[in-house]
């Protein structure tokens, strides 16, 4: 017959290895030294099974100096809760926000205690970056892309009513440097090939005129504000812009996700600024300036966590780059298109001596 020791049952039940202890104490005249000679364990034991509960005692310290405070715990919850940031973005927002600074190790224990839940995103096997970011200089690189304001599907409803009650612009042009995350704006009623001309010529002499002196590419889609799918078109455009040093790269049909770095930021302009400033201007001058001070602070003040950046500004990208373009590059005038049409024209004037006939823009409806 085999006899199981304290030992080995304790491993199964601490309560009953303790009832074990105290059955043999009874049977030893309450004996402390000879119960704990028989079961071969200390007399501290003994009387730790004898005067204390059968359960075992917890190990959390009654004290931890270290610990952050409860106010600040619940901070970083809300926090994390409201932007959906994790411990490493959700370091650098508080620091900047607050002037908090807290470690990600401990940002990530408060999460992981209090079960914050991780947004999960699906990735494809075998997903490779975009471009070599390592690699990359500033102003070399660019995605161009246009958002429908009144889209009727990322805002509330009375935002879109508060637009068009007040004949706010609908269309957003936007250019996105990759290698610093800088962006170039213009917004304007109509979207049409005429406006896509003006506006990448205006962002290319602004490159220009500011010492960028390295070629430009500029990946978009096949809208028809742009090329519209047209080989000829894009033939035609990549003709006159060789004057400025600049390729247009049409994507692929249904490659929307080599567009990513601009589409990102689409959710950005819904988040921080339609969101919140749209139904505070009462007309397209207030909008305009609401939109410069939105791609003032993208530009220097809101800090990105994409490939390459590592929680920095736009504007800090560039002063790590060292690179010799005059830092006036990053206060690009955000304009309303039909205004500078009226004033300057298509800019189609500046490009007449690189081709002949006349060129028809299109207007999408």
């Amino acid at each position: 017959m085999n006899i199981i020791s304290y030992h080995e049952m304790r491993k199964i039940s601490p309560e009953k290895a303790r009832e074990l202890i105290r059955k043999v104490f009874e049977n030893n005249n309450k004996n402390v030294s000879r119960t704990a000679k028989i079961l071969g364990v200390s007399r501290h034991t003994v009387r730790r099974a004898i005067y204390g509960p059968l359960e075992d005692k917890s190990r959390k310290p009654k004290t931890c100096p270290r610990k952050l405070s409860t106010e600040l715990e619940n901070l970083i919850i809300e926090e994390s809760k409201r932007t959906g940031f994790r411990y490493r973005r959700l370091s650098l927002y508080l620091l900047r926000k607050y002037g908090i600074k807290i470690s990600e190790n401990t940002i990530k224990s408060i999460l992981k205690r209090n079960a914050i839940p991780r947004k999960s995103r699906k990735t494809k096997k075998g997903e490779r970056s975009l471009y070599d970011y390592e690699a990359l200089i500033p102003f070399s690189e660019f995605q161009l892309d246009t958002k429908h304001l009144l889209d009727k599907d990322s805002l509330p409803e009375e935002v879109y009513e508060h637009m068009k009650k007040h004949n706010l612009p609908c269309y957003e042009w936007n250019m996105i440097d990759i290698a610093t995350r800088a962006r170039f704006t213009a917004y304007s009623y109509e979207l049409s090939s005429a406006f896509g001309f003006m506006f990448i010529s205006l962002v290319a002499l602004w490159l220009r005129t500011h010492n960028v002196r390295n070629p430009i590419k500029i990946r978009l889609d096949n809208g028809e504000e742009f090329c519209g799918g047209s080989e000829r078109k894009l033939k035609e455009w990549n003709e006159m812009f060789s004057i400025l040093g600049v390729e247009l790269n049409p994507i692929p049909p249904r490659a929307k996700h080599l567009m990513g770095v601009i589409e990102n930021s689409h959710r950005a302009d819904d988040e921080y600024f339609l969101m919140i400033h749209a139904e505070r201007c009462k007309n397209k001058d207030d909008f305009i300036q609401r939109a410069q001070r939105w791609q003032d602070t993208w530009n220097f003040f809101r800090p990105h966590n994409g490939k390459g950046m590592n929680g920095r500004t736009p504007f800090e990208k560039f002063i790590d780059s060292k690179t010799l373009v005059s830092s006036h590059v990053f206060q690009f005038p955000t304009l309303l298109l039909e205004d500078l049409l009226k004033k300057v024209g298509t800019f189609y004037s500046l490009f007449c001596n690189k081709l002949g006939g006349k060129y028809v823009f299109t207007t999408c409806h």
